[in-house]
């Protein structure tokens, strides 16, 4: 829960570095949370018509509130891998695009600092935050 935070706390920061403890736990309690909200979505009847898919009321609140965060998270994610928050757009290349974007999210972070700032693991090491 702490790295969940922890980006919330970061809302709309792209700059800096992010480590994959902090992307993959916001990522995964980001997939609960939703799971969640559509289940009471579903049981309460809070569902709307958008495009002819049928969406949740309150799981579509919740991806507004987060997209920022997320979107600010893969760009650090990416600064830590050493790559430009921009290669988030190679996702738009159908399936390739998005299997190259998970490969570079797996990835180890580059160790020490790099052109995106300190290295987050030495900084969290040290104890300074």
């Amino acid at each position: 829960m702490h790295w969940y935070i922890e980006v919330l706390k970061k809302y709309a920061v792209f700059n800096g570095r992010a480590r994959r403890a902090e992307f993959w736990y916001f990522f995964l309690f980001s997939a609960v949370i939703s799971i969640f909200l559509a289940v009471i979505d579903e049981f309460m009847g809070l569902k709307f018509e958008m495009g002819g898919e049928n969406l949740g009321f309150l799981s579509t609140l919740y991806y507004i509130a987060v997209l920022i965060p997320y979107l600010a998270v893969v760009f650090r994610r990416l600064h830590d891998t050493d790559r430009s928050g921009l290669w988030i757009l190679i996702a738009f290349i159908p399936l390739i695009g998005a299997i190259v974007l998970l490969v570079f999210l797996i990835l180890r972070g580059t160790e020490g600092d790099n052109r995106f700032g300190p290295d987050p693991k030495a900084s969290e090491a040290s104890g300074t935050w």
